[in-house]
């Protein structure tokens, strides 16, 4: 969810994210600190498109739509071995990172009106943010910390969606793949 920014998030945004229970042992107190979708009550996810459409739009026909796009996927594991950087962000690399990007294109696909990152990005980068914004220093012991914590796998069967009610994340509907 924003992963590239600080700044707070607005009532009625959404996101389609994929849950990753099993980073939470190893990420949780340092997202509490350092990732502010964390402090907003954004489980341990990779974000699958933010931001979608607005709350306003989400009605019968968009969830149908979303199912039959997102249940057109297979099922697939994910091995999250290493720490990765994006400017600002010490992230999760997940492996493969291919179908997570196919489930993001076939979103924008469907709906070109909500690119990813809003159009601020040409690359998708499926990551699950740590940490943002934090100097060498506290980035260098996060990312030792968790290299005793790696690896870890995980089974991504669904994409969740969350709306943002003005103070927290909220799920509205998860959306099982094939």
């Amino acid at each position: 969810m924003a992963e590239d920014s600080t700044s707070g998030f607005q009532a009625g945004q959404t996101a389609l994210i994929v849950r990753i229970p099993e980073a939470e042992p190893a990420v949780r107190r340092w997202r509490e600190r350092f990732d502010p979708s964390a402090r907003a009550g954004v489980p341990a996810h990779v974000t699958v498109l933010f931001p979608f459409l607005d709350e306003s739009r989400l009605d019968a026909l968009v969830h149908s739509a979303l199912a039959e796009v997102l249940g057109g996927h297979p099922a697939f594991d994910l091995r999250f071995e290493r720490c990765g950087r994006l400017p600002g962000v010490l992230l999760l690399v997940p492996e493969p990172d291919t179908p997570l990007r196919q489930l993001t294109e076939a979103i924008a696909d469907r709906w070109p009106e909500a690119p990813p990152y809003g159009g601020r990005f040409t690359e998708i980068v499926p990551h699950l943010t740590v940490a943002q914004g934090q100097q060498e220093a506290v980035t260098e012991e996060i990312e030792a910390d968790l290299a005793g914590r790696l690896p870890f796998t995980c089974r991504v069967s669904s994409v969740e969606l969350i709306v943002h009610d003005g103070v927290k994340w909220q799920e509205r509907a998860s959306f099982p793949l094939a």
